[in-house]
């Protein structure tokens, strides 16, 4: 169980499922992990270790005060599944928000612009069901659906699962739809390239001032649902001031995946990776 947030049980399943195959492939995963304060950006995501401090006693003796990276086993596990992309020039993303910011109708909208100069593969993490998963297997691109229980984010083990029962191609990009939450996937490094945190108009112009660790560890915001902005009293370029605050070099993308206002200047940029 994670001390920070309180999320994963000891002993619950975390279950990887294509579509079409039947609840039954659960593997044990659960999370001891802590979670430390947030790390600064870019990658990659260092945690750095406290030096020991003699700690005298009356006695005259010294206790020496070891401090332990908790993340360790992650971060070697992404560094892991980050050697694996490079070897086969696969481009991993990791797409993080809050939930309904309309990341699964982003990756929609990209799969269908792109999927026939570009391959994909999905992996979409959720607590439980099916749906986005469903939804991105009827555009034709291989997806696997990671249920986390009552996890709050995916980490590198799971990745490294996922990908296990993908045929991902060389040089495919692979996009990863993390669990909707702007806290705990900050943490955790998956072996992606590109940290993409996505934000709505509709969530309001000071979410990277709530959540500066989401947009301090990530490379891309993009700013969406752009075509609400009659209905709101929202200012897309607030958003943007208020995340650079946090981190300046920060690459925006302002859009609507519903309508696909403003999304040629976010494939632009990936056919130019």
């Amino acid at each position: 169980m994670c001390d920070t947030c309180g999320c994963g049980q000891p002993g619950e399943k975390v279950t990887y499922r294509l579509p079409g195959e039947k609840a039954d492939n659960g593997h044990d995963h659960p999370h001891s992990h802590d979670h430390p304060h947030s790390h600064d950006h870019p990658h990659p995501y260092s945690h750095p270790h406290p030096h020991s401090h003699p700690h005298p006693h009356d006695h005259g003796s010294t206790e020496l005060q070891v401090g332990e990276d908790i993340l360790g086993k992650n971060n070697l596990m992404a560094e892991r599944n980050r050697g694996y992309f490079e070897a086969r020039a696969i481009t991993a993303f990791n797409l993080v928000s809050s939930p309904g910011s309309g990341k699964t109708t982003l990756l929609e909208q990209t799969i269908a612009r792109l999927k026939d100069r570009k391959p994909f593969c999905i992996i979409e993490g959720d607590q439980q069901s099916m749906l986005d998963a469903e939804r991105i297997d009827k555009t034709g691109v291989p997806v696997i659906q990671v249920n986390t229980g009552s996890a709050c984010h995916l980490d590198a083990l799971m990745i490294r699962e996922a990908v296990k029962k993908l045929d991902i191609r060389e040089e495919a990009f692979l996009m990863i739809e993390n669990v909707g939450n702007l806290i705990c996937p900050s943490l955790f490094d998956l072996g992606e390239h590109y940290r993409v945190v996505i934000v709505s108009v509709t969530e309001g112009d000071d979410k990277p001032l709530k959540y500066p660790g989401m947009f301090r560890t990530s490379h891309i915001c993009i700013i969406n649902k752009v075509d609400l902005l009659p209905h709101l009293d929202s200012d897309p370029e607030r958003i943007r001031e208020h995340a650079l605050q946090v981190n300046p070099d920060l690459r925006f993308f302002v859009l609507s995946a519903r309508t696909g206002e403003g999304m040629e200047g976010w494939t632009e940029w990936l056919e130019g990776l």
